[in-house]
């Protein structure tokens, strides 16, 4: 029992962490506001991430097209890499470091905002998907671990988790997600 109180100290320890953090903080409330002027606009909020950052990206997408708290019209937000018929063909015929960016290129347009989920913020895939929206024009965010990677230096929003301990990160990516629907919703609804 004393491992699982250590184990959850841990967790609250980077999130305190977290709440710390001004230029975090500063960060978060800048993505929230323009994400809310992209929707206003008619733009879309698309995300990507592998393993557990994919599931946090169709999560996060999932609450916004969907419902998090509050009957509203949806929130256009796309997970990127969900087709598993288009996943397999560009992975076979091009290269799994295609996977998002090729699609990307398909439905996005200026002004519309991608969020790359990558705890060691050197996932090639969702690099590649930066740097094609960074061509198109869209908002570019990272949510990374502590170091950020080279992520971090591509996007124009960057949210590093203060930890190198995988779990704790995405278990504040999840947290950091859910935040963002509910303050996205939030201001949407008002």
């Amino acid at each position: 029992m004393e491992d699982f109180i250590k184990y959850i100290r841990n967790s609250i320890a980077v999130k305190e962490a977290i709440l710390s953090d001004e230029n975090f903080l500063e960060n978060f409330e800048k993505l929230v506001n323009k994400s809310v002027n992209c929707i206003i606009n008619g733009g879309k909020i698309f995300f990507c991430g592998n393993g557990g950052s994919a599931a946090d990206a169709q999560h996060i997408a999932a609450e916004l097209t969907g419902k998090f708290l509050q009957d509203r019209q949806p929130i256009a937000a796309i997970a990127l890499g969900t087709n598993f018929s288009y996943t397999t063909a560009v992975a076979n015929d091009y290269s799994y470091d295609n996977l998002f960016s090729r699609e990307l290129k398909a439905l996005a347009k200026a002004d519309d905002i991608l969020i790359g989920i990558s705890t060691s913020g050197n996932s090639a895939n969702v690099m590649n998907a930066i740097n094609i929206a960074n061509q198109i024009g869209l908002l570019t965010s990272a949510w990374t671990g502590k170091n950020g990677g080279n992520l971090k230096n591509i996007v124009d929003i960057w949210l590093g988790i203060p930890t190198d301990f995988t779990p704790h990160i995405q278990e504040a990516h999840i947290t950091i997600g859910h935040a963002f629907c509910y303050f996205l919703e939030r201001k949407l609804t008002q």
